[in-house]
């Protein structure tokens, strides 16, 4: 080999490592001369965390959470909703701050799409997505306002809370942290997080008239209003044509009401409105659903 060109690439061997050790130098110069050191606060709150960058308290991920937690006043130490009370005490104590109340939530998802027999009023052919489907004309279901039924939401749990039975979700309570993020997933917005604590839940989101509802879904709202006369705690309501209940006038009043609501919605033939038996609930729709 020509000896000019050994020698120019041993130059430029030479150059580069020259070069390299240049910056590498002033990056380790850099690096001591910015180094922060971590606040042990932090440090004790992210281990203390449930570690499953669910991303349920509104930030992105436990170290983001941990960080705000501690330099924040603004923010709670209840919000890793995975490690439920006794991480939020913890925290709570690492901080000086107040735990407040921590109520168990579940994602229950208003629809009752299969105990409903909602058929399908097309094939869909396309992506395989909830977000997708629903661009085509509300999706393939007949109700424009159910469950599309390609399991963006059990997808999205970290947690594996939620099984796609016969393409529709099925939320296990026992696995459910609450994170919510089957919530933001939902295109139709049809999965709800609220307290194991409440007693009634309506199962149905259409804002169809009772005629519409009763032609295409067996168990849908009819919108007969009977269950928001008989509520002697004016806490069920129809609000941009949904049938909504106050949660917490439902639960002040207390179970003297005998759950009026649900009879009355039984009256009509029709099952949207029902007790929050969440296992009973969880074991019903894998029974019909299978």
């Amino acid at each position: 080999m020509d000896p000019v060109l050994i020698k120019a690439a041993l130059g430029g061997v030479a150059t580069l490592g020259c070069i390299g050790l240049f910056f590498g130098i002033g990056l380790a110069i850099a690096a001591h001369k910015f180094h922060v050191e971590p606040d042990p606060k932090v440090e004790e709150v992210l281990h203390t965390l449930a570690g499953a960058q669910c991303g349920g308290c509104g930030f992105p991920g436990c170290e983001a959470y941990a960080e705000e937690v501690v330099h924040n006043a603004d923010v709670p130490p209840n919000l890793c909703f995975p490690g439920k009370k006794d991480v939020a005490d913890a925290v709570a104590e690492i901080t000086g701050k107040g735990a407040g109340s921590v109520e168990e939530m579940v994602a229950v998802v208003r629809c009752s799409r299969v105990q409903g027999d909602v058929h399908k009023k097309y094939n869909y052919i396309g992506f395989g997505t909830c977000s997708g489907a629903s661009i085509a004309f509300a999706g393939p279901s007949a109700c424009q306002y159910g469950c599309v039924g390609f399991g963006e939401c059990a997808e999205a749990c970290p947690f594996g809370a939620i099984t796609m039975v016969n393409d529709f979700p099925v939320v296990d309570p026992d696995e459910c942290v609450a994170c919510g993020n089957c919530v933001s997933a939902c295109p139709k917005h049809i999965i709800h997080l609220v307290p194991k604590a409440n007693r009634v839940i309506n199962r149905c989101s259409t804002a169809d008239s009772g005629k519409v509802t009763k032609s295409i879904c067996k168990v849908g709202c009819v919108h007969d209003k009977g269950c928001i006369k008989k509520c002697p705690a004016d806490a069920v309501s129809e609000v941009r044509g949904v049938v909504t209940i106050d949660q917490e006038k439902c639960m002040e009043y207390g179970p003297a009401c005998e759950e009026v609501c649900i009879k009355a919605c039984k009256k009509v033939k029709v099952q949207c409105l029902q007790p929050l038996s969440l296992e009973e609930t969880y074991k019903e729709l894998k029974q019909a659903a299978a």
